[in-house]
């Protein structure tokens, strides 16, 4: 049967620390060259990411609007790319980047199509009943439909994917055990036997945040302020992702100049104007984005 892929590659990873998950190495391949593995025989195939994962010659790329929008808007955005790209295959593999034992169960899944004609899909059960559907394969026009259907309702916005599918006449495949062990913990990649480079690299960075964020709050004479990194660098990112990549920088930056002023005319303590500063800066940079929204 003729099909294209999507994989579904971004997510902010917060439970991995922010390491993007498609980097992580398993037997000495990437999890999204696993994937990539997985979806061989595809006409066409999509990643669906940010600009930092890395994708071979010839496979396509896309990003859910806006970034982080979850998977039912990321199935959307390489729906679109395969369309525009003229690739037009009934079946469509969907598959999340971080399950390096999917191919396993692709091959059952393709045999209970083949065995049920009919049927708009089918998506992998584990071994204790719970249903994958970012191991599946649908039929393109269906969940094209679908998608058309969500995107005049309420959106694909942090949707459930389940939700996309819901109406789907789809099978349920048992797959061999470990098929659809995916990363979402440290814990998750060290009992697949991944390896955990990156997230000493994470703890090594992590670190030097803290130790540079103590050098710089004793330069200023500040050392009695507590700043929360993590807050920061959310807003942060939320900035670089809803703006441009340098609104980060300069948005963090006058988040902070709001806090210092607040905090001088006595309007609120050092951590209650810090804390109000960057809620602020994040529902804007959120807001910027957002359609119908003024931006100047």
């Amino acid at each position: 049967m003729e099909f294209n892929a999507v994989i579904l590659a971004g997510g902010r990873a917060t439970r991995l620390g922010g390491v993007p998950k498609p980097a992580l190495t398993y037997h000495g391949a990437t999890l999204l060259s696993h994937a990539l593995k997985a979806a061989g025989g595809a006409a066409s195939t999509v990643v669906v990411g940010p600009g930092s994962v890395v994708v071979p010659h010839g496979v396509l790329r896309a990003r859910e609007e806006p970034a982080f929008a979850g998977p039912a808007a990321a199935i959307a955005a390489g729906l679109a790319v395969l369309g525009v790209s003229g690739s037009h295959a009934p079946w469509t593999l969907i598959l999340a980047c971080d399950m390096p034992h999917a191919e396993r169960g692709v091959s059952l899944l393709w045999s209970g199509l083949e065995e049920h004609s009919g049927v708009e899909g089918a998506m992998a059960v584990s071994g204790d009943g719970r249903q994958q559907p970012l191991l599946g394969i649908y039929r393109t026009s269906a969940l094209e439909r679908e998608v058309r259907v969500a995107s005049e309702g309420f959106g694909l916005t942090n949707s459930s994917v389940f939700g996309l599918l819901a109406r789907l006449n789809v099978l349920a495949i048992d797959v061999p055990a470990g098929s659809t062990d995916d990363v979402d913990t440290w814990e998750d990649a060290a009992a697949l036997g991944i390896d955990n480079e990156l997230e000493a690299d994470m703890k090594s960075q992590e670190e030097t945040l803290e130790e540079w964020c103590r050098t710089l709050l004793q330069a200023f004479e500040l050392e009695d302020v507590e700043v929360d990194i993590n807050q920061v660098l959310a807003v942060a990112g939320v900035a670089a992702h809803s703006v441009v990549r340098p609104a980060a920088p300069l948005t963090t930056f006058i988040a902070g100049y709001a806090a210092g002023m607040a905090r001088g005319i006595g309007q609120a303590s050092d951590d209650a104007s810090m804390n109000a500063a960057l809620e602020l800066a994040r529902n804007v940079a959120k807001e910027y984005a957002e359609p119908g929204t003024d931006a100047e």
